[in-house]
Parts: structure tokens; sequence; C-alpha cells
């Protein structure tokens, strides 16, 4: 028989109202132990709790019976007075009555062993729980309410389909069946596979959504790099200076545009140095630029003559950041505009003294992170695990299709592994270190 748990549900320290939920097999006979009764389940109760002869609060219980709870057991939430004191003594009380301090994550945990929740779902409820901007809640609502479960069930029926044929054809070879049976698994395998591909091609849009787009400012030292940083953020963010090096590391900044998190990097000035610790900073810039979604060379306007070569630095989808152009030359500007937009890369002028200009960069950024970032479709991964999962099943399936007609028998195998590696992404076949890791990452309470 599980235990019966109980954790503080709401953000610790000074509020007006502290929820305190239990789940497990002793739930009714703690709150009649605390009540002195046992309120109507799914009714909101006003109710006096007592511990030791003590009265601890006035709360209202709120009761569930198992199945139809949160976590498929019965269940209560206290709404207590968020004072620490009153908390602290309602955990001690149940504490006292033999309850345990849930573990992280082992209300929801419970949720999806019992069938309430699928892993997938169960991951969602842990997004929404850290969204930050409109686009993560949204995403993260999304899969809670099954639309990442519902793809992968999509697909499974596929692989389903064909295994029967395939099964079939290797089964029942001498029985009255039609003609190449086992080929009429083809085209269910080839439309998987075509969406397996698409959703691979789309597999970062998901985890960029729910960790942050990455944006790299670099360039020469001195070219407005951490002004831009300070103008985005509208903070001070980075050390503004003349010494050139200034910056020595990477300073992340987090901000929302167009409704999505992005994190924004000032990085070291690029340069030749004997200096070992800048020397570190520029190496340390060079590798976040280049695992950044989108990098911005800034340019300082003023010298942009003698500027740092890029070509061998710059990749398509850069942009060119040409600062300082309040004191810069405009047929110099004019020049370096023509050639680098000639190079493909977007280049934008700037002042990080003008308000307007750096209103219309951050619009510019805005709308190109909503266009990367926004789709039709519902991801299909917002984890690495999940991408992990569909590169595995896509190459069972490209097996299988190579397979038909073949080696009938290695086909129904590999169409077999390739619907266990999507039922491992909503947890149906999932082992136990997978599942701690998962849960492990929750907050206490939930």
């Amino acid at each position: 028989m599980a235990d019966t748990i109980f954790a503080l549900a709401t953000a610790a320290g000074r509020a007006a109202v502290a929820v305190v939920r239990v789940s497990g097999p002793e739930t009714v006979s703690v709150v009649e132990a605390l009540t002195g009764g046992r309120p109507k389940a799914r009714t909101a109760a006003l109710r006096t709790l007592r511990h030791g002869g003590a009265d601890l609060d006035e709360a209202l219980v709120l009761r569930f019976e198992g199945p139809a709870s949160y976590t498929g057991e019965d269940s209560v939430e206290f709404h207590v007075h968020g004072g620490r004191a009153v908390v602290e003594a309602l955990m001690v009380a149940l504490s006292e009555l033999g309850l345990r301090l849930a573990e992280p994550g082992e209300f929801t945990r419970r949720a999806f062993e019992n069938g309430k929740l699928d892993l997938a779902q169960a991951e969602g409820v842990a997004d929404l729980i850290d969204a930050e901007t409109e686009a993560q809640r949204r995403q993260a609502l999304g899969q809670v309410g099954g639309a990442l479960s519902q793809r992968y069930d999509r697909w499974r029926d596929l692989l389903i389909q064909s295994l029967a044929m395939l099964e079939a054809a290797v089964d029942f070879p001498d029985e009255d069946l039609p003609e190449e049976v086992a080929e009429r698994a083809r085209p269910g395998l080839r439309v998987l596979s075509a969406e397996l591909d698409a959703a691979l091609a789309d597999v970062s849009r998901g985890r960029r959504v729910r960790d942050g787009f990455r944006i790299a400012l670099v360039g020469a030292p001195n070219a407005g790099k951490s002004t831009l940083l300070n103008a985005l953020v509208e903070r001070d963010a980075a050390i503004v200076t003349d010494t050139p090096g200034t910056t020595r590391d990477v300073i992340e900044a987090p901000l929302v545009l167009g409704g999505y998190k992005v994190l924004i990097a000032d990085t070291a000035g690029l340069r030749e140095t004997a200096d070992a610790i800048e020397a570190e900073g520029v190496r340390r810039a060079r590798a976040w630029a280049e695992e950044a979604d989108l990098r911005l060379w800034v340019i300082d306007g003023f010298h942009v003559k003698h500027t740092v070569k890029l070509e061998e630095a710059v990749r398509p989808g850069d942009w060119l950041v040409l600062n300082k152009t309040d004191i810069a030359d405009a047929a110099a500007l004019d020049e370096a505009t023509a050639r680098w937009a000639g190079e493909g890369l977007k280049v934008v002028r700037l002042s990080a003294r003008s308000a307007d200009a750096l209103a219309e960069v951050r619009e510019a950024l805005s709308i190109y992170v909503a266009g990367v970032l926004s789709g039709a479709d519902f991801p299909a991964a917002t984890r690495l695990r999940h991408a992990e999962r569909l590169v595995e099943a896509q190459g069972y399936v490209r097996r299988a299709l190579s397979d038909v007609g073949l080696e009938v028998e290695l086909a129904a195998e590999d169409v077999r592994l390739a619907a266990r590696a999507l039922e491992k992404i909503a947890g149906r076949v999932d082992p136990e270190d997978v599942l701690g890791r998962v849960f492990s990452t929750f907050c206490i309470g939930k």
C-alpha cells in the first residue's frame, strides 16, 4: 500500500493563503482527525483544524475521492492562512499523524502511475509551472491537454496498421490472403517516415520555446555590444567603459521578444591577446556564439573601414549591426551596407543613443524570433528526450521499409521497435531511471 504523503503546494513564505495537499489511503482518516468529521467530497467546507487539543487554524477543506482526483487517490487540500507559524503547525500535525513529506514531483508521479496523465503530459505540468512567457504557457498547456500525446498516438496507429499486414504475411503464409499483403504496409510506413522527417526538421522549435531563443552579440572590443545589451534588456546588465577588453566573460540576460523567452549574451571582444584571462573570455565568446540561434555582429560604424574581417566568421542568417551611426561617415556606412547585404546578411544601422533606433531593432528582433518559433502545428518535441526517441523510431521505420518484401519477419520486428520508441515518450514503456529523472525536476508539492 502506498504511503500517504503531504506537502505545501504554494510558495514558501508569508502569504494571504497557503495550500497544503495530502494524497493517499489515509487521507480520510487524517481529515476526520483534524476536522472532527468528513466534509462532502468536491465541496469547499470551512472547518477548524485541531490537533493535540489545540486549534491550528480555520481553513477551507476541499476533499477529493479517488479516482476522481489529480493523483487518482483519495486526496485533500487544506487552504489555511499563509503565515509561517500556521503552515508549520499544520505540517507538524500531519507528520505526527503518520504522513510522509512528499518527494519532488511525487503527486504528479502518482497521477502518472494511476493513469491520470501520461509522461508527456506530466512533463507539460512541470513546464507550465516554469512558464515565464505567453508562448511557454501555450505550449505547456497544450502538452498537458494531450496535444503531444495525440500526435504520437496517431503515429502509433499507423505502425499498428502496418504491423497487422506484416504479421498476417508472416503468420498465415498458406491462407487465402490477398497477394503481396506485406506490400500493403508500405504506404503507411512511407507516410509516417515523411512526418517523422518533418518533425525532426522542426525538433528544436519546441525546446527553444521552452528553454529560450539564444542571441549572441559578437564583434571587436569597444564596438558597442555591452551598450546594446543594456539597451535591449533595459538595465545595466554589463559594464560599459572606453577601455577595450572590459567584458571578459559571457554575460547572459533574459528578456521577452514577441512573446517568447530570449537569452541574449554580451561576449568578450574578439581579438588576439596575450592576457590569459581575456583570451579565455574570447574562447568562451566563440563557443557561445557557435551554439547561438542568432548572432548579431556589432560593428563600430565610425571605424567601419578598418573593422575586423568577417568573411571567415559569418554564416548565413547572421545579422550585421552597424553601430554609432550618429558619428560615422555616411558614405562608408552605405558602402558597408551594400557589401554585406550582398553577402546575404541582414544589415541594421543603429545609434545606441537613439531611442527610436533601439525600438526599431527590438521590433525587428521580435518579428524574427516570433517567425522562427511560431508554427501552425504543435511541436513534435519539447525536450531532448523526445527528439532522441523520434530519431530512434525513424531509424526503425526506414529499416522496415527496406526489409518489406525481402525479410518480412525483420520488417515486422522493426515496426514493433519503432512503436516502442514512440511509446517511451508517453511513458507507457519507460525504465525506472527515466521516470526518476523526469519527476525529480518537479517542485515539492507537485
